[in-house]
Formats: structure tokens, sequence, C-alpha cells
């Protein structure tokens, strides 16, 4: 079984449901069959790739409402976040452009850590306030998942994985998906947002059960 997950490394729901996805994983009688594959999708390509700034203030500037409105949001998340085992610092959180963290994490796969580079990647950008637009942080990271840092950062520098992020957002598009995280289970089996586990342990087991069926 492949379960393929689009989402964003500084989506708050993403995260959520990643770990959302791994409690339900971890009561699934069949998890060592699963194939957990991520997929790039940017909740804002347009984001300039040496952004900075506050979190709250671009909240505010984006959805209205002003800063205080921003911040009583970002209260309710971590809330959330917090009942999955998270403990998010959006106060110290910093705006950025998340290609190059995506074309990262396609690195990361070739060298089969890419659940683990995704994992480090949204760690420290929730908790850890760390510039995830920033390539040599980004090649820190990399190394803190046991990838050579230097490999990591030529890769950064060049062109590399570039179509592969493309590739993901392209087919997000053929898929109808256009917000996340998104979840699709062996192609058959979409979920849309970050669902609670055992919603998503009910899709999976019903999509094993389909799948592994025996015809009349």
């Amino acid at each position: 079984m492949r379960i393929e997950v689009w989402s964003d490394v500084v989506c708050p729901w993403c995260y959520i449901g990643k770990r959302r996805l791994e409690t339900a994983l971890s009561n699934f009688e069949h998890a060592d069959e699963v194939e957990v594959l991520w997929r790039s999708f940017e909740l804002d390509p347009e984001t300039p790739a040496d952004a900075t700034g506050d979190l709250a203030d671009h909240l505010a500037a984006k959805y209205g409402g002003g800063r205080e409105a921003a911040v009583s949001m970002m209260d309710r998340v971590a809330e959330v976040a917090r009942g999955e085992g998270l403990h998010y610092r959006f106060d110290i959180a910093q705006r950025s452009n998340t290609v190059d963290a995506h074309r990262l994490i396609h690195f990361a796969a070739d060298h089969g850590l890419q659940g683990e580079m995704k994992e480090r990647v949204m760690d420290a950008y929730f908790t850890e306030g760390a510039a995830t637009n920033d390539r040599a942080t980004l090649a820190k990271l990399a190394a803190d998942v046991g990838l050579d840092a230097d490999d990591a950062l030529a890769a950064l520098k060049s062109d590399r994985y570039i179509d592969e992020v493309r590739t993901d957002e392209a087919m997000a598009r053929e898929l109808g998906i256009n917000g996340v995280p998104f979840f699709v289970i062996d192609r058959a089996y979409g979920v849309s947002g970050a669902q609670d586990a055992d919603r998503l342990l009910e899709v999976i087991r019903e999509a094993w059960a389909e799948s592994h069926s025996t015809p009349n």
C-alpha cells in the first residue's frame, strides 16, 4: 500500500496531520507493508525567497483582523498541536518560501531518508524558529538526519530537484488538490485535511480490504 501526502513544511495543520497519520499507522495491522511518500505543495509560492519577518504580522496582513486576531488564531492551532505532542513556537517562526525545503526532501528521498528529512524540517520550523528558506540552514538540517551537508548544499545551489517539486504540484492540480494536508491512498482513496487518527485508520483499513479482497 502506498500513501501519498501532499503537504507544505510551514503548514501547521500538515504537521498535525503527519502526527495523526503516524498514530493511525501505529494501530494498523499491516503498517510494515505501507509506504508513505511525501509530495511537495507550496501554500504560498509567491513568498519571496529571502522573506523574513514576524509571522503574526504577515498573517494579519493576509487575512485581516489585526495582529491580535492572528495571534489568537495561532494560539488555537498550537493548542490542537499540543494534543498531538507538538509544541509550536509561532512567536519565533519565520516566514519562509518553501521550494528549497521541498527540493531538500526530494534529495533526502534519493538517499532513503525522505520521512526523516520531512520531520526534521518541520520540527525546525515550528519549534526552533529555523529559517527554512536559508540554504545553509537546510544543509545543517540534512546533516542532522545523516546526510552529507556539503552534498545537500551543492544540490540546493543547483537547480536539482526543482522538476520533482513541480511534478508533485502538477499531480496535485490533476487530482484536484487545492488544500493541504491531503492524503491519497493507492490512488483510490483521498482524505482532505488533518483528520483524526481514527478516521485515517478507518480509510486505510477500507483501502487495504478492497485491494486485498478475493474476487468471487
